[in-house]
């Protein structure tokens, strides 16, 4: 079975059945311009908490990838995947900017066409994808002058009537876990729970259909699909068993459409297991992976408050096909993550340490929210320094990277990256 697995995965260029095998190929994105359009007017609309410094984003980014270049992994960027899917196929580029308008929400057709003269003007690809993800501004397009003033009033042409801002940036791009997420040798293309953010997966979509590297990789969930679901959501504990959250970000409904792919679809993987944990609906827990992750074999980090609201569902093939067995599991957090790992019990390493308020502050800004390089070996947030120190007490080796913008977005270095390839 080993064998197979492997051989499918070279295949289809993704391996991922683990949160803590090493890290050999990650998808992440450099923050860009698109940062430079948020305005304070926009942060909660955005999903921002404050306005980013670029420069400094883009420094700590860049310390980020240099950690996961040491620890062996190779650093492929989001922009310039879809840019090389778009030169690989004839009309794809045309395909992807019709596809873009169309989601702009744009329906003045004169606006329309200004947009649309503007990426045309421009020649390099990977300039049009950076632009798409920028946002464009009315100084941008070239619109008549009677008309200008009459199509900056116009309601719903812009985001809330903000007439300098024709088309939403899109600042939440660092963060790759969400759009879409590797499982095994397939892909989950999201839906994303906020309007603000679902254009974000088109890049996604591009990549798998074109890109020459991703031919035949299976879909375990499609964009398309009505219910919303996020890759901070979605755990790979082992080849057979997968954790989602049911949570702010990812509905009951879209888990159950996932297990229908994945254990009667057209080409079924190897999950036969999706434990789903049910978690507050709420900003501080947005996903699963802001309330705990795996960082070693037999150990997670956990935020504590967490305990008492967790309910567990364990999701298996049924007998007849079409069939999802559930039932919900009548064990504490520690058996059921224990049994799905075949191991005899975890440790759940506290967010915080032993400090409430510590850990209420460091859950906030992603203490939770640990990327495993390999078994005990983390990349964290510097500014968590009571988690920090609770993970080191437990044994980890951590690689610290700076943090002050990028955790502006809400996110830590598990959401800033999508594993492509893991070794098993």
């Amino acid at each position: 079975m080993q064998t197979n697995r492997q051989e499918v995965a070279v295949a289809c260029a993704l391996n991922v059945h683990s949160e803590i095998a090493p890290l050999k190929k990650v998808l992440v994105k450099r923050p860009g311009a698109e940062l430079l359009n948020i305005s304070p007017g926009e942060l909660d609309r955005l999903l921002f908490d404050d306005v980013p410094f670029l420069e400094v984003a883009q420094q700590e980014h860049d310390a980020f990838t240099g950690i996961l270049r040491a620890q062996g992994a190779e650093v492929v960027y989001l922009d310039d995947l879809v840019a090389q899917a778009l030169d690989a196929v004839p009309g794809a580029r045309g395909e992807f900017v019709a596809r873009w308008l169309d989601e702009t929400g744009i329906s003045n057709r004169m606006l329309l066409d200004a947009v649309h003269e503007r990426l045309d003007a421009i020649d390099n690809t990977l300039e049009l994808v950076r632009k798409t993800m920028s946002g464009i501004r009315r100084d941008e397009l070239d619109l008549p002058g009677p008309q200008t003033q009459t199509l900056a009033r116009l309601v719903g042409e812009a985001p809330d009537g903000h007439a300098d801002l024709i088309v939403d940036p899109m600042p939440s791009l660092y963060f790759t876990r969400d759009p879409f997420a590797v499982v095994g040798h397939g892909v989950c293309l999201n839906h994303m729970y906020a309007t603000v953010r679902n254009r974000e997966s088109l890049y996604g979509d591009v990549i798998f259909r074109h890109h020459p590297d991703f031919q035949g990789v299976p879909r375990w969930y499609v964009r398309e699909n009505p219910f919303h679901i996020e890759g901070g959501d979605i755990l790979n504990l082992n080849a057979r068993t997968v954790a989602v959250g049911i949570s702010q970000r990812t509905q009951a409904a879209a888990i159950d459409t996932l297990a229908q792919a994945m254990f009667w679809g057209d080409e079924p993987g190897e999950v036969d297991t999706i434990l789903a944990f049910s978690i507050p609906s709420s900003r501080a827990f947005m996903h699963l992976d802001t309330v705990f992750t795996q960082i070693d074999y037999d150990k997670f980090t956990i935020h504590p408050l967490i305990m008492g609201t967790l309910r567990v569902f364990r999701m298996t093939r049924g007998a007849h096909a079409g069939e999802v067995r559930i039932e919900q599991a009548d064990e504490p957090l520690d058996r059921v993550l224990a049994r799905a790992l075949g191991v005899d019990g975890v440790m759940l390493v506290k967010c915080g340490g032993k400090d409430p308020i510590a850990a209420s502050r460091e859950q906030w800004n992603d203490g939770s929210n640990t990327l495993c390089l390999s078994p005990g070996v983390l990349c964290v947030y510097q500014r968590n320094t009571a988690t920090n120190e609770a993970l080191r007490r437990a044994g980890m080796e951590l690689h610290v990277m700076p943090s002050s913008e990028l955790s502006r977005g809400r996110g830590g270095p598990r959401c800033m990256s999508m594993p492509l390839w893991r070794e098993d």
